[in-house]
């Protein structure tokens, strides 16, 4: 696999920023969307750290460790950086979109890969 697969983590995070804002129809502007996202984002890069997520950014566990570390630290972010709310509800939508799209990539990608050994 290769590191250009953190792209499905970024791209994960702003689906749910930009899904999440739609949803209560909040300001739409990138400058906004990029606040928003921030402290998911900068997360992102510390769970990818924390999960040497470079050497196998597919895998379930390294999946695990992601979500996990960016839940958290952005959640942190978020109040005491970024001086945002963190209601429960926020933080229970949070953990589960997150771990929905950020562990689902990663299913279908072993999925497919066993698919291929099977075939081959």
């Amino acid at each position: 696999m290769r590191k250009w697969l953190l792209s499905y983590d970024v791209g994960s995070v702003l689906v749910f920023v930009i899904a999440g804002r739609s949803n209560h129809g909040a300001e739409e502007s990138a400058a906004v969307i990029m606040h928003t996202a921030g402290p998911f984002l900068i997360a992102l890069a510390v769970g990818w750290v924390v999960a040497r997520a470079w050497q196998d950014p597919a895998s379930l566990p390294t999946g695990a460790r992601v979500v996990v570390v960016t839940l958290i630290v952005g959640m942190l972010l978020r109040r005491f950086v970024f001086d945002d709310g963190i209601q429960l509800s926020f933080v229970l939508v949070a953990s589960a979109f997150l771990t929905l799209f950020l562990m689902g990539w990663r299913l279908g990608a072993m999925l497919a890969d066993r698919r291929r050994q099977v075939a081959a």
